[in-house]
């Protein structure tokens, strides 16, 4: 086990092409033929460099502190219980976001791990295009799901909303937090919402940040799912439309749940 987590440098003075920052990963895998298969794919791109490495959980809760990095990539098998795991390492580090590795597909597993606020789910038979594809989608902000995965959330919504609707929750959104939410359902990235509300992305973080602690959800597809099953936009904008005018921004109309839901799950329309 000896001197895992190390730091991996791929050269000095590296510098990607493209000239759009370095994508900094930890991998996080029990097995080492699997970490240094990663490191030689990874060492083909210009814009992902591999700064440290863990094999136990212990040994990934300091790497997490000890290396400044974008993304962790956690086996699940990595961790007794990866759910906890991902709460635990999401709370020492927020600016890093999590990929989970999973052995093979699981439906029940993907649907917790993504609700404990895992920003991209892969399984081992992932394609190396694919996970390169999926660590650039994530570090722009954008959570990254497979096809399948994406199927099983949608389906977790229809099934929620077969349920014996409650009454909505008792939430007052501003007119602001409103109409952020209202662009998060339609999926639109935190950049696409300042230039719409007229403000900053970091102002726009703030807001979700507020709206998550309200509303009780960890992340933008549970946000998307529950305004959409609980019609919370819906109704701020009814109960708005029932005032008198004020120059406020009105919300903008809430979409389809499906095509909602799948802005906010897929990796190709939100940050």
């Amino acid at each position: 086990m000896g001197s895992i987590p190390v730091s991996v440098d791929q050269g000095e003075g590296f510098q990607p092409e493209d000239g759009k920052g370095t994508i900094r990963v930890i991998v996080a895998d029990t097995q080492a033929i699997f970490r240094a298969g990663l490191r030689k794919i990874f060492a083909l791109e210009d814009d992902i460099r591999v700064v440290g490495q863990a094999e136990t959980l212990q040994q990934t809760m300091a790497a997490i502190q000890k290396f400044s990095a974008d993304i962790l990539i956690l086996e699940a098998a990595l961790a007794p219980s990866p759910v906890d795991a991902v709460s635990d390492l999401l709370r020492q580090s927020a600016s890093c976001r999590l990929v989970v590795v999973l052995q093979e597909p699981d439906q029940e597993m993907t649907l917790e791990l993504f609700r404990r606020g895992a920003h991209g789910i892969v399984f081992r038979e992932v394609e190396p295009e694919m996970l390169v594809d999926c660590l650039r989608k994530v570090a722009q902000g954008e959570p990254w799901l497979e096809a399948r995965a994406i199927a099983w959330v949608l389906d977790a919504y229809r099934t929620q909303g077969l349920r014996p609707a409650g009454s909505r929750p008792k939430v007052q959104l501003t007119p602001k937090e409103s109409l952020i939410v209202s662009c998060v359902t339609q999926g639109m990235k935190n950049k696409e919402i300042a230039l719409r509300v007229g403000t900053t992305e970091q102002v726009v973080k703030n807001y979700l940040r507020k709206v998550y602690d309200k509303l009780g959800v960890a992340d933008r597809l549970e946000l998307a799912l529950f305004c959409l099953n609980h019609r919370v936009v819906e109704g701020e904008a009814k109960a708005k439309a029932a005032q008198p005018a004020n120059g406020a921004e009105s919300p903008a109309a809430t979409p389809a749940a499906p095509s909602a839901a799948a802005a906010a799950a897929s990796g190709s329309s939100r940050s």
